[in-house]
């Protein structure tokens, strides 16, 4: 009896690590051709200062047999170009617990974005 509370212990304790280890990080990708949105008025102190940042923060719900999902971006007031300068996805632990208990159906996103600017010059 002790041994196999021991080894679910064991497990139990490999699986939390191994949940922990992958638990947060981001992704940032960067265009090299055109300018980004300006930031107005500068509040940021982190990689953005200067830029008009999107965020968004949200749950989305996808099938199991489902591995993408599409954000289309359009001109709106908020990026009035269309374009991407910036794009940067992260994932945290509560995600991934998210993600693991609904089975994959259900993912918590945060998606920090920059539009280019219409007009370069």
């Amino acid at each position: 009896m002790k041994l196999t509370r021991a080894f679910f212990f064991l497990v139990f304790t490999l699986f939390s690590i191994s949940l922990l280890l992958q638990g947060c990080y981001s992704v940032r990708l960067r265009s090299i051709e055109g300018a980004y949105e300006p930031e107005v008025p500068l509040v940021r102190e982190d990689y953005y200062r200067g830029m008009a940042v999107i965020e968004l923060d949200t749950t989305i719900s996808i099938n199991a047999t489902t591995k993408d999902f599409t954000l289309l971006i359009k001109k709106s007031d908020l990026c009035p170009s269309g374009k991407l300068h910036t794009v940067e996805y992260r994932n945290t632990f509560g995600s991934v617990l998210l993600s693991a208990v609904t089975f994959g159906r259900k993912r918590k996103v945060k998606i920090k974005y920059v539009c280019m600017k219409e007009n370069p010059n």
